[in-house]
């Protein structure tokens, strides 16, 4: 796709934070504190990203998993933004910004996928469509 049909689908706030590597405000996302058993999909392109099963509520006001549902679906980049060194995690199919990785999360893999809620999209268990 196109830029300019991202912004076609994507709403202004999943465009800055999709494409231009914005984040939402803590606490603001409707999939903070959201544990209906499903999957969590790229809202940009639909590719699967993560298992309800490895969410977890971290406190940081970001959805929080421990693990991806395929290691193939997503990108992991060094951002040095804001003087800092952290993990980027994008979506491979179409390289939307999803969030960051840390190495502070839960057993048992240790890690805490830090995603903002306007780059998923829900598909409930037993569900053919997004939610």
């Amino acid at each position: 796709m196109s830029q300019e049909d991202f912004k076609n689908k994507l709403t202004p706030e999943q465009y800055n934070v999709c494409r231009l590597g914005g984040t939402e405000s803590p606490h603001s996302g409707k999939f903070n504190k959201h544990y209906e058993e499903g999957t969590y999909i790229c809202v940009a392109c639909g590719q699967e990203l993560f298992s309800s099963k490895s969410k977890f509520d971290s406190g940081s006001g970001w959805p929080s998993f421990t693990e991806m549902m395929d290691s193939t679906h997503v990108t992991l980049k060094h951002d040095y933004a804001y003087n800092m060194h952290r993990i980027e995690a994008r979506c491979s199919k179409c390289d939307s910004h999803l969030g960051h990785v840390f190495d502070d999360g839960p057993a048992p893999t240790g890690q805490r996928w830090c995603i903002n809620s306007v780059a998923l999209d829900f598909i409930p268990l037993n569900s053919a469509k997004p939610g």
